[in-house]
């Protein structure tokens, strides 16, 4: 059996008197494309955040293959008050790149993500949907193996959830990428995921290959999962 590249095990994680993920086993495989459901609240945000080393555990273990680059994108990337084309460069400079090597490693970035236009302008100047896909520019220069995504579209407007979602899975299917992320919406967890997650109170309640967690079949062997996929979990 291939090795996971990212392993949770028995993770939980406690923020004073409120457990935001409770006795969490998760097993992730190279190249896969695993998608974290669930109503606010429910543990997406805070397992990206401890699988990227961001928030550390109350209990459990995190273990992430020690020869694989990982990057994040957040629901709301910070934007460096800086041009966007050294956004990236920074990125890469941080990450041991030469300076001269960086510039053109985040040129091409650029050019992928169809910013190369606004390489001089500052990166706070951009749009929700510009902001976003520099910050994927930024993650894809790193060249990462595993990339996680925490919410990417939820505050874009649809065409530019278009253009962040075909990038994402362009680059994916592309590199062989691993994919971990958080979404709301169904849709898109249906194009870009192999393997869903469902996620209540922080704990983890289904774990299923993405055709069978939308399968009718989900009322019977995951009730709380098929309330959700219905709108009717309160």
């Amino acid at each position: 059996m291939t090795q996971a590249i990212l392993n949770l095990t028995h993770v939980s994680v406690q923020f004073g008197a409120h457990v935001a993920l409770r006795d969490v086993q998760l097993s992730v495989q190279p190249g896969e494309r695993v998608a974290l459901v669930g109503a606010n609240g429910s543990g997406k945000s805070t397992l990206l955040r401890v699988a990227h080393g961001l928030l550390p555990t109350s209990k459990g273990q995190v273990q992430a293959n020690p020869g694989a680059r990982q990057a994040m994108v957040f629901q709301r990337p910070h934007m460096l008050r800086t041009s966007v084309l050294r956004f990236v460069v920074w990125g890469l400079w941080l990450q041991g790149v030469p300076w001269g090597q960086a510039h053109t490693l985040a040129a091409q970035a650029l050019q992928r993500v169809g910013l190369q236009d606004v390489a001089q302008r500052s990166a706070r100047t951009l749009s929700g949907g510009q902001q976003q896909r520099l910050a994927l520019a930024r993650a894809w220069a790193l060249q990462p193996d595993v990339l996680l995504l925490d919410e990417p579209t939820s505050s874009l407007d649809p065409h530019a959830k278009r253009d962040v979602e075909r990038l994402v899975a362009e680059w994916v299917s592309a590199s062989q990428a691993t994919l971990l992320f958080s979404s709301h919406n169904l849709g898109q967890v249906k194009r870009l995921a192999t393997r869903v997650v469902y996620l209540e109170a922080g704990r983890v309640l289904a774990d299923l290959p993405a055709d069978h967690f939308f399968n009718q079949a989900l009322v019977h062997s995951h009730p709380q999962a098929h309330l959700f996929l219905k709108g009717e979990l309160v």
